[in-house]
């Protein structure tokens, strides 16, 4: 039985930030009383096998939706294969200023500029502590607003070293349109830098814990070809483990005339489909089955998700899709892989 047709005029006449913590909310209670069994996808057990992890089904819940780690039961209730939380930073920090979040119905589309508004690290450990989930866990990891850009390295580390131990796999995240300067973290010689301190950092924990935690990065849907290359040969020069592509655009083409076209931060849901999928294809080709690729950006349908697959991708994430189509998505999903 799925509820959400119901509830999503209600949820759409909240402010969206408002229905997003509403819904989040709905979620556990649905879960703490045993009624998300029922809008559970029935096809959940499509077993793949990669990171030297083993994902129960290819479909997962992308960043964004659960920064804090504050539903991680209530979410993976509803059947998802592997669910990424955060993104966390190092201290807790309010994100930017409000309204920041908004819809575009008519587009299947959502622009955020959250900044990573999140309760710290040592806050999200302390939910993946008390959570009953066993099944695969991402923490995305970014940098804190005030950092300065050449520190950024710093905040990563700590990330990664205060989540390697309880997270399946931890991904970078520099790719987020709305922390400055953040992006820049994918040119050149500062994500050569970065992935080789992550790297360095990686094996040692391995060697201190007798535990690898695979690496994964998120990349932006705006790099050009010669950008997809680049990041692709230093993936597979330091030996990260997986890419996540892709998370949220600055390109406005595809909403032109809406009223919400020129609201700064992250496009996502349908209109970054398309050029998602590009990236998809472009890194295959340069990575030749190397390294797998996490698909996430515009899977709204059955048919997207198999698309973002076709591409290249072993595993697809989802966020927008959820908030326009609810828990059906999940089980259509599944049954079109």
């Amino acid at each position: 039985m799925n509820l959400y047709p119901l509830l999503r005029p209600v949820l759409f006449s909240l402010d969206p930030e408002t229905a997003h913590n509403v819904t989040l909310k709905l979620l556990n209670l649905a879960e703490q009383t045993g009624l998300s069994g029922l809008s559970q996808a029935q096809s959940t057990d499509k077993p793949v096998s990669i990171m030297g992890l083993e994902f129960k089904n290819p479909l997962g819940l992308a960043a964004g939706l659960d920064k804090n780690g504050n539903h991680i039961d209530a979410l993976a209730a509803l059947g998802f294969g592997f669910i990424e939380i955060g993104t966390v930073t190092p201290r807790p920090q309010p994100g930017n200023p409000k309204p920041r979040l908004f819809r575009l119905p008519e587009h299947q589309a959502i622009i955020n500029r959250m900044g990573f508004n999140n309760f710290g690290i040592d806050h999200l450990l302390q939910q993946v502590a008390r959570c009953r989930y066993r099944g695969v866990l991402g923490i995305n990891i970014g940098k804190n607003a005030d950092t300065p850009i050449e520190n950024a390295t710093d905040d990563y580390l700590i990330g990664l070293r205060k989540s390697y131990l309880p997270a399946s796999y931890i991904t970078i995240n520099i790719s987020s349109p709305n922390t400055k300067n953040l992006r820049q973290l994918q040119q050149g010689g500062e994500i050569k830098h970065l992935l080789e301190a992550l790297k360095q950092e990686q094996l040692k924990l391995q060697a201190e814990h007798g535990k690898y935690t695979p690496l994964a990065v998120k990349i932006a849907p705006d790099l050009t070809d010669e950008e997809i290359r680049h990041i692709a040969g230093l993936l597979l020069e330091f030996g990260i483990d997986g890419v996540i592509a892709t998370n949220t655009t600055i390109a406005r083409d595809k909403v032109q005339g809406h009223p919400l076209c020129n609201e700064t931060g992250g496009l996502s849901g349908a209109p970054v489909k398309e050029r998602s999928t590009a990236v998809v294809r472009g890194l295959a080709a340069e990575l030749n089955g190397k390294l797998p690729i996490i698909a996430a950006g515009g899977i709204l349908n059955g048919a997207d998700a198999r698309e973002k697959i076709q591409a290249g991708a072993t595993l697809v994430q989802i966020y927008s899709g959820l908030i326009y189509r609810g828990p059906e998505l999940l089980e259509e999903i599944l049954s079109t892989l």
